[in-house]
């Protein structure tokens, strides 16, 4: 009777894991291990060859493929250094006062901080794109407003400026996630243990400080590695604002801008499938060594701090 009901079980189990996974096998495994196979072929008149790792020498031999693949991995840190030091330290400031139980209308302000996170990446691209126009735009007349005029400068047309600017805007539609993410973090946190410390004197921001911010790393750290993948996936913002080439002069460029115009061309560049299934395996290694560095290197180290 028991290996009966085990077996029922067992069929139970693969009944309805069944769809989920096939369809995420033909969405995501599938093309995943075709892009890698891709990655390891070239096209000779018209025909495929084998030709091994001969793209990613290419890739990162090349003077000209190494110099744009660099430029654009080093756009993406900086655009996923921005989201940390100022998105996800907004978000957890956020979430502890919107956590506090004697502010009013906390309902409204976490729906008007969070709406921006599922407005199309198009509508926000452009939207901003027009906001800041030195022309037509309302940000000169707002800062004039304010008496800070002089400190309108066109941030999206200048090359020093223009990808801090983007991340900037990605962390005003983003910031609601990390704060959501806190705010049920901090309401999971046990009644008991704030009563505890606040026996042993400790309430406000101190018991912020020593009791709650302990408790949440576990979900700040993944935050943060969410945060590392969503960055170096990213490719729709820069696009609506900035288009496929990514100006002024490329210094907007990310892997996934790069990663388009490789893989479809743009303009007067043809598409070369191989050379951008190569960029999208190193993409793919780079956000694995990531997520591998948090698993064995930061979560273990968290666990500690979990109740």
């Amino acid at each position: 009777m028991a290996e009966q009901r085990s077996s029922r079980l067992r069929w139970h189990i693969v009944v309805f894991l069944a769809p989920a996974v096939i369809v995420y096998t033909a969405v995501m495994i599938f093309p995943l291990f075709n892009t890698l196979r891709l990655a390891l072929y070239t096209e000779v008149e018209q025909q495929r060859v084998f030709v091994g790792l001969q793209n990613f020498y290419t890739l990162f031999g090349d003077a000209i493929w190494s110099e744009q693949f660099w430029n654009a991995l080093g756009n993406n840190f900086w655009f996923f250094f921005i989201h940390m030091i100022v998105q996800n330290p907004i978000g957890v400031l956020l979430a502890a006062i919107l956590s506090h139980p004697r502010l009013r209308f906390a309902h409204l302000y976490r729906s008007a901080i969070f709406i921006p996170t599922i407005l199309s990446f198009v509508i926000v691209g452009f939207a901003w794109k027009l906001i800041l126009s030195p022309i037509w735009g309302i940000a000169p007349s707002m800062l004039d407003a304010v008496g800070l005029k002089s400190l309108y400068a066109p941030w999206l047309g200048k090359e020093e400026y223009a990808l801090t600017t983007l991340a900037l805007v990605s962390v005003w539609q983003f910031v609601g996630i990390p704060m959501m993410l806190i705010y049920a973090a901090l309401l999971s946190i046990p009644e008991e243990i704030l009563e505890a410390g606040e026996c042993d004197g400790i309430t406000g921001m101190a018991a912020f400080w020593k009791i709650k911010l302990p408790l949440i790393l576990p979900s700040i750290g993944i935050i943060s590695i969410l945060t590392f993948v969503g960055n170096f996936n990213a490719f729709d913002l820069i696009y609506a604002a900035q288009g496929a080439l990514a100006g002024p002069d490329f210094s907007t460029d990310i892997l996934g801008t790069f990663l388009y115009r490789t893989f479809f061309g743009f303009q007067l560049q043809l598409g070369d499938p191989h050379m951008g299934s190569a960029i999208a395996t190193a993409m793919f290694v780079i956000i694995l060594i990531g997520v591998c560095i948090y698993l064995f290197g930061i979560q273990t180290r968290l666990r500690r701090y979990q109740f």
